[in-house]
C-alpha cells in the first residue's frame, strides 16, 4: 500500500524583484510503499533538499501534489502543520539537533511532551525505545557527554517515539565516523525490518546501498531509480556507483 504519493511536483523560486526564476523541481513523481526504505541521491543543487523540505511540509510546492496517507499536505492549515509533522513524521538530521540543556531522555520525550502526553507514558515509551536502540543506560546523560553515534541513536529514538508514518532522514551519517556510520545503518535496517517506512537523503553510496530503492535526482528531475531486489550490499553499491557516474558526467540513464 502506498503511504506517500508525489505527483508532478514543481518548485520555482523567484528572486527578490522577479528578475530571475530558478526551477528547483521539475515534474517530480514517485510513490513510497508502506514499509519501504528509500534513499534519494543527487549532486549539490540537484533539488533533493528542496524536495525533502516539501515532503516535510516545511515548504510549499509551486505545482503538483504530495499526499501522505491520502492527505494532501498543501491543504493542511498553517495552524495545524506543526502538530501534523509531530504526529505523522519523524526527523533525523545530520547534526542531531539535540538540546544540550536536556538529558537524552528529555530530548527523546520532547515530541510527546509537546503533544500533551502524561509523564508516565513519556518515560515508559522512552525507556522501551531506548532499550531497542541500545542506549537505555545513557538516558540521564546529556548530549555533550556521549559520542556522535550515541547522539544519533537518541535522535532516532526521538523520531520513533511518536510512532510516525514516515521517517525523513537528512544526511544522517554525515557527522559520524566510520564505526558509528555502520552502527546507524544497521539500526536503520533493523527499524525498517520492524515495519518503519524510511526516506533518506544522502550523499553516501554506503548509506544508500543499505536501502531497498534509490532515487537519483538531477537538475530537479528524477533521473533514474534502482531497486535492490536480491542484490547484496556490495553488488547494490556497485550499481549505485555506476548510476552516479552517469548522473555526474551528464550521461544517459543506465
Amino acid at each position: 500500500m502506498s503511504i506517500l504519493d508525489v505527483s508532478g511536483l514543481e518548485k520555482v523560486y523567484t528572486t527578490r524583484f522577479g528578475g530571475n526564476r530558478v526551477r528547483a523541481l521539475r515534474s517530480v513523481s514517485f510513490s513510497v510503499e508502506e514499509g519501504e526504505y528509500v534513499a534519494i541521491m543527487g549532486e549539490s543543487g540537484s533539488g533533493k533538499t528542496t524536495l525533502l523540505n516539501i515532503l516535510a511540509a516545511l515548504d510549499q510546492p509551486t505545482g503538483g501534489s504530495v499526499r501522505l496517507d491520502g492527505r494532501e499536505l498543501s491543504q493542511i492549515k498553517e495552524s495545524q502543520l506543526a502538530a501534523f509533522r509531530r504526529d505523522h513524521l519523524g526527523f533525523v538530521f545530520q547534526e542531531f539537533n539535540l538540546l544540550d540543556t536536556f538529558s537524552l531522555e528529555d530530548n527523546i520525550c520532547l515530541p510527546l511532551v509537546l503533544a500533551g502526553k502524561k509523564p508516565a507514558e513519556l518515560l515508559e515509551r522512552a525507556q522501551q525505545i531506548a532499550g531497542r536502540l541500545g542506549i537505555a543506560d545513557l538516558l540521564k546523560k546529556y548530549p555533550y557527554e556521549v559520542s556522535g553515534g550515541q547522539k544519533q541513536r537518541a535522535a532516532v529514538a526521538r523520531a520513533l517515539i511518536t510512532s510516525p508514518r514516515l521517517i525523513l532522514a537528512d544526511e544522517p551519517t554525515g557527522a559520524l565516523d566510520s564505526r558509528s556510520t555502520d552502527e546507524l545503518l544497521d539500526l536503520f535496517a533493523a527499524v525498517n525490518r520492524a515495519g518503519q517506512t524510511i526516506l533518506m537523503v544522502t550523499h553516501s553510496v554506503k548509506a544508500a546501498s543499505r536501502a531497498g530503492r534509490v532515487l537519483f535526482i538531477r537538475d530537479g528531475e528524477v533521473f533514474h531509480q534502482l531497486y535492490r531486489g536480491a542484490s547484496s550490499d556490495s553488488a547494490f553499491y556497485q550499481q549505485i556507483t555506476e548510476a552516479l557516474t552517469a548522473l555526474t558526467t551528464g550521461g544517459e540513464r543506465p
